[in-house]
């Protein structure tokens, strides 16, 4: 069975899908503290999966 491939995401993108500016997209890019991504030409490409690793990983439950 083959799976479903979504289509990869722009920072503008990603920084719509998170409700941040792309400054703080590209911000973290440059500090190697966002998603990994993958460099098509001059841009940078965000795979949905490492977008959900990276929100699963800093998804925490607070104290009441």
């Amino acid at each position: 069975m083959e799976q479903e491939r979504r289509a990869m995401a722009s920072s503008a993108e990603l920084a719509a899908y998170l409700n941040v500016s792309r400054r703080t997209v590209e911000t973290w890019a440059v500090r190697g503290t966002g998603p990994r991504y993958a460099r098509i030409g001059r841009h940078r490409r965000y795979r949905w999966a490492d977008v959900d690793e990276w929100l699963t990983q800093r998804t925490s439950v607070g104290a009441a």
